[in-house]
């Protein structure tokens, strides 16, 4: 444990200390926004981050010797566990390291090595990767039998070969000298598979591919892997056959002579059969992994920015998911998201149109509306065009929402939850108007991979992706704070602490006994121990309660210090948070203690400035182009106004308004050069772009950012 700590220190630049306090804490079930917002003094001011790379590091070293510990016990029950060999296995640092210590000694299938040793070939193997003068033909001669079925000399020189290659690939320094070989020198490959052309058309690009695998970046790899997988593509990717075989007999041919050519020959079957095969499946995984994590970092960012987006706030909104064949469902929302009303029209049928129009302006009189929701899937642009036709109040915003995700959430188990008189089509309507009024409560119902910010997210470790993207949902929500008496149960379910069970139980005491009139009521709740409470209580908020703190993220620990600050100040807690002259004269090294330090008393300072704060942007409203709704509007040169929908590592894409994303290449996103996409633009960004290429044909759009 010291020696992991003192490992992931190293790699992260803080001091053992930090690591060992956040460690500790992590073991003891804390969660990282706690470890984050409310133990700065612990962990010496570590962010989530920094946090979470501990926990992930420790778990891998955790799994490291777990895996060594087996291995240490194999070679025990084996009888081959020497000093020197359990020195090597207890300071080998690397998975991959362990594995070619333990190689040698793996209880393995029969192979020609094994069958070789077994007709007794073993001795003559020895004297020939020895290398002396000694003549192998001769040497060869003396192990003929028929029994066995070695009946010439080179039979049995066949054997030693099979022997020692499988001694070369078994061998510790030749494993790493190739292994730094495929990771600097390696190429990737790829060819289509004769007669896969048309139907492999998308992946064209790859029909005759070939790049160092360094620079490979993680959406080529998986878009090759992919195709590779469907059957379309062959991929390989090994370095030049001359410059590893060269390599390896660098290392193990001592001498010119008739028992090193033996040896040589040795060298070239040990990489075409064994070395180069089990070195590839090695690079495979390892590019693999680096682009999963590039691939789960984009997402992950791309996530947080959609889930952090700007939220209307607390409005009667009428949403519509509109519709061409079917018509545009319309329901009605109260400031809470409780469904009023819902019904459906049709803007385009002869005599539909006025129909709708009398039901839109009688919907938006009888519900009192004030804002507009329009979902940007089909039918979107004619459905805005037909609302703003109606001469409507400037006071209501129509606002186009991104739809991705909604038939998902509208189909699960959640939504029948709430609606279970309701079908699909109105469930779709209201996630649609209640993401225009808190973007972050409505998507944590539904599965992230479904909301359409990602980039192979079904190629990668689905395991890792989970714990990556629960990661940043449970950090946006915890960061905006959570009110406990309008949550829905998927949303307190991401609250530091708590889990489905316990959002599930505070849920049913808010139904059985009423709004909470405190975060000290949490604690009557079912199951909510002293721990969950510490845990989830600082990102609960309840308004209105008697306790004036209970609104804010400053944690009932710490409410005796705001006391003291008061009363210092002769003054109450309520009159604290609403005279900034009086905060001024808080002199906050007064109340520095053993376990409260400066950083904890700042926060405190800051949260009583604007107790219970938002940290999202305001909301801005934003209109597409008039007159530009469909790709055959587009033409080259033209500027329109776009927001960001998905980032990638090759571009952005960005919706303007026509049905069909378009792309701004990473070329194209500014008048510099650019290394990462996410340094220039983010999800749910509004931009202007230009036109470049319209391809009807392909549904593909090409835009720049370029001035």
């Amino acid at each position: 444990m010291t020696n992991h700590i003192a490992v992931i220190a190293s790699e992260l630049c803080v001091l053992p200390g930090q690591v060992a306090a956040a460690a500790q804490l992590l073991d003891e079930g804390a969660t990282v926004p706690f470890i984050a917002r409310y133990r700065k003094e612990l962990t010496g001011t570590l962010d989530e981050v920094q946090i979470a790379v501990v926990r992930n590091r420790m778990d891998q070293l955790r799994e490291l010797d777990k895996r060594r510990e087996a291995i240490l016990n194999s070679l025990q029950e084996q009888g081959k566990l020497t000093d020197e060999l359990k020195r090597k296995i207890e300071s080998s640092e690397t998975m991959a390291v362990l594995e070619d210590i333990y190689l040698p000694f793996r209880p393995k299938r029969r192979t020609r090595a094994t069958i070789a040793k077994e007709k007794g070939l073993e001795p003559l193997a020895l004297r020939i990767f020895e290398q002396g003068n000694a003549d192998p033909l001769a040497e060869a001669a003396a192990f003929m039998n028929a029994e066995t079925g070695i009946e010439t000399p080179e039979d049995a020189l066949a054997g030693a070969r099979d022997i020692i290659a499988e001694s070369i690939n078994e061998d510790e320094l030749v494993r790493a000298v190739m292994r730094e070989l495929f990771a600097n020198k390696a190429t990737f490959k790829c060819k289509v598979i004769a007669g896969k052309e048309e139907e492999g058309a998308k992946y064209r690009d790859y029909f005759d591919w070939e790049e160092p695998a360094v620079k490979t970046p993680s959406h080529r790899i998986l878009a090759m892997r992919r195709g590779a997988a469907e059957g379309f593509l062959i991929l390989r990717a090994t370095p030049a056959e001359n410059d590893a075989i060269t390599a390896i007999e660098s290392l193990v041919v001592k001498r010119q002579g008739a028992a090193s050519e033996q040896v040589r020959l040795a060298v070239k079957d040990c990489y075409k059969r064994l070395l180069c095969l089990s070195m590839e499946a090695e690079l495979r995984l390892a590019t693999k992994k680096r682009a999963d994590d590039e691939a789960i970092r984009v997402f992950a960012e791309n996530l947080r920015h959609l889930l952090l987006a700007a939220p209307l706030g607390q409005k009667r909104v009428l949403a519509i998911d509109p519709g061409f064949r079917t018509g545009c469902k319309v329901v009605c929302l109260d400031r809470q998201g409780k469904l009023l009303h819902n019904d459906t029209i049709f803007i385009l049928s002869q005599g539909g149109t006025a129909r709708a129009a009398t039901t839109i302006r009688d919907l938006i009189a009888k519900c009192d509306i004030e804002a507009i929701a329009i979902g940007n899937g089909t039918a979107s642009r004619e459905t805005e065009t037909f609302i703003t036709s109606l001469g409507l109040p400037r006071s209501i915003s129509v606002v186009m929402v991104n739809e991705s995700g909604a038939s998902v959430y509208s189909a699960s188990e959640a939504a029948r939850e709430e609606f279970p008189d309701h079908d699909v089509t109105v469930r779709g309507a209201v996630s649609i108007g209640r993401r225009l009024v808190d973007p972050l409560a409505e998507l944590v119902k539904i599965d992230p991979k479904s909301i359409g910010v990602g980039q192979y997210q079904h190629d990668v470790d689905q395991t890792q992706l989970r714990k990556g993207l629960d990661d940043v949902v449970m950090s946006c929500v915890n960061a905006v704070g959570v009110e406990v008496n309008t949550a829905s149960k998927q949303l307190l379910t991401y609250v530091s602490g708590l889990g489905p069970q316990l959002a599930g139980n505070i849920v049913a005491f808010r139904n059985e006994n009423g709004p909470f009139k405190s975060r000290a009521d949490l604690k009557k709740v079912s199951r909510l121990g002293p721990k969950a409470f510490e845990q989830c209580a600082g990102f609960l908020r309840v308004r209105d309660a008697e306790h004036p703190l209970d609104a804010s993220a400053v944690h009932p620990e710490s409410y005796h210090i705001v006391d003291t600050m008061a009363k210092d100040l002769a003054c109450s807690v309520q009159e604290l948070l609403k005279d900034g002259q009086m905060r001024k004269m808080i002199q906050l090294a007064k109340y520095v203690t053993d376990t409260v330090g400066m950083p904890t008393l700042q926060d405190i300072l800051k949260e009583l400035a604007k107790p219970g704060r938002d940290p999202r942007e305001q909301f801005e409203s934003f209109s597409f182009a008039e007159g530009i709704e469909k790709m055959e509007d587009l033409r080259p040169g033209m500027k329109l106004p776009g927001i960001v929908t998905n980032v990638t590592a090759f571009g952005a894409f960005v919706d303007i308004g026509v049905h069909q994303d378009g792309l701004v290449h990473v070329s194209r996103l500014a008048d510099k050069f650019v290394k990462d996409p996410n340094d220039v633009v983010k999800v749910h960004q509004k931009v202007l772009v230009t036109v470049v290429e319209v391809d009807l044909q392909r549904k593909r759009i090409a835009l720049t950012m370029k001035p």
